[in-house]
């Protein structure tokens, strides 16, 4: 793996030496009377997009050859995708989802 833009862009080794862009999305933050949000300045994915596809992999591997270690893996993969989303959804109810303020 190589950064390409820390936090936004990477470069992922391929099998055959080759590489691949992983973009995530990426905003600036914006003020405005007393308010911090933010602008999207360059689209790309998610970290709960990138989980989603994990654990879809990791079942499809488990279906071909099961064992205890993709189990836990799938698991703990779900958990951080499940923490991710409950974060998104404590923000939305407080209301400050796609700002700053806490």
């Amino acid at each position: 793996m190589k950064i390409i833009d820390p936090g936004h862009e990477y470069a992922l080794a391929n099998m055959d030496n080759g590489e691949q862009v992983l973009s995530f999305i990426k905003k600036e933050h914006v003020v405005t009377e007393n308010t911090g949000s933010f602008k999207t300045v360059k689209d790309g994915t998610t970290n709960e997009e990138v989980l989603r596809v994990m654990i879809d992999r990791m079942n499809f591997l488990q279906a071909k050859t099961p064992c205890r270690e993709n189990a836990i893996v799938i698991t703990k993969l779900e958990e951080c995708l499940m923490w991710l989303e409950k974060r998104t959804a404590d923000r939305i109810e407080r209301g400050v989802e796609g700002t700053t303020n806490k």
